[in-house]
């Protein structure tokens, strides 16, 4: 039984890992917003797996580098295999060498990450986490898939440039110095009822209009770090008066 409960948060990971495998087949057979929907489901899987393992005691080394493995292939190589499949094919060399720089720029996000985890980013991040950059991406996909639906083909020909751009934006704050909240350090006990209330509001919203609102949710948090960083730097800083003799 002390052997066994290592096993549990290592399946999350490894059906994160599927997830992101099964989106690269969906992309191939131009099923964008089947590829994108899988890509969502392993971020929610990658979510659960560290959880699991600090519930029941069963973090490891194996654990965390496993686990670095997996998000490399569900949150780096699917989501640039489906913008390449989506949006960026008929642009090369530009629309591979974008969706390589996410890659590689998730790359050396997971690397970093895995150097800083002994505490020096415990309620926040250094730069954007590479399970939120490609949750961008599969909310965009699924706007634009749904907004467009009745396109054959690749619905965004109008406007590949703009994509390519995004893309670098998003490889960059990656590998940023911004500062992104981990959402470890809310207090859920201290406002359960607006807390409460805005999950409802929420998942109100979800249902009514799913594609605007995860995109809406991507984009936030993606532009937090920026917004936040320059929110510190136009706050004064406090005068520290002399202490009295």
């Amino acid at each position: 039984m002390k052997k066994s409960k290592y096993l549990l948060p290592n399946l999350f990971t490894s059906a994160n890992l599927v997830s992101g495998f099964l989106s690269m087949i969906a992309a191939h057979n131009g099923q964008y917003a089947h590829a994108a929907l899988v890509i969502l489901l392993a971020a929610g899987l990658d979510c659960l797996d560290g959880k699991v393992a600090r519930l029941t005691g069963s973090a490891s080394a194996f654990g965390v580098e496993y686990d670095s493995l997996a998000d490399l292939l569900s949150f780096g190589m699917a989501p640039g295999w489906l913008l390449y499949t989506w949006a960026l094919r008929s642009l090369s060399p530009f629309g591979w060498l974008a969706a390589f720089a996410f890659v590689i720029c998730g790359a050396l996000r997971l690397a970093r990450f895995n150097v800083q985890a002994t505490g020096v980013q415990k309620y926040t991040f250094t730069g954007l986490p590479i399970p939120a950059a490609a949750s961008m991406v599969a909310s965009a996909v699924l706007l634009v898939q749904h907004l467009y639906e009745d396109l054959p083909g690749n619905v965004d020909m109008d406007h590949p440039l703009v994509i390519v751009l995004a893309v670098y934006t998003l490889a960059l704050l990656m590998v940023s110095n911004f500062k992104y909240r981990s959402f470890k350090r809310l207090r859920w006990r201290r406002w359960p009822l607006p807390l409460l209330a805005g999950g409802v509001l929420i998942s109100t919203v979800l249902v009514c209009g799913p594609e605007i609102t995860l995109f809406l949710l991507s984009l936030g948090y993606v532009l937090s770090g920026p917004f936040e960083t320059l929110l510190r730097r136009k706050k004064p800083e406090e005068t520290v008066l002399p202490a009295e003799q």
